[in-house]
C-alpha cells in the first residue's frame, strides 16, 4: 500500500430491499453506510429503515429479519434523501 491509499477515503454502502428483483417493483427497507479513511473507520455513519409503502417477501424477511409490521411509520425515501 502507497502513503497516498493511506489517505483515501471510501463509503461503505448496505441496503436490505422488499425482494428481489427491482424490475418487480421491490423497495428498498434499510441502509446503512459507514465511512473509512485509509481503510480506518472514523466514526461517521448514517443508518435509517425506510417505508416501502408495499410488503416485503417473506423470503427478504428471510434474509434480514425485517418484518413489514416493524416498518410501519418509518419515514419514506424521499424524507431522508437529502441526508
Amino acid at each position: 500500500m502507497t502513503a497516498q491509499n493511506l489517505d483515501n477515503r471510501s463509503i461503505v454502502l448496505d441496503t436490505e430491499t422488499t425482494g428481489m428483483p427491482v424490475t418487480d417493483g421491490h423497495r428498498i427497507v434499510e441502509i446503512g453506510c459507514v465511512e473509512l479513511i485509509g481503510r480506518r473507520l472514523t466514526g461517521r455513519h448514517f443508518h435509517v429503515y425506510l417505508q416501502p409503502d408495499r410488503e416485503s417477501d417473506e423470503g427478504a424477511i428471510g434474509v434480514h429479519g425485517i418484518t413489514n409490521e416493524f416498518l410501519v411509520g418509518k419515514p419514506r425515501f424521499a424524507e431522508v434523501a437529502d441526508e
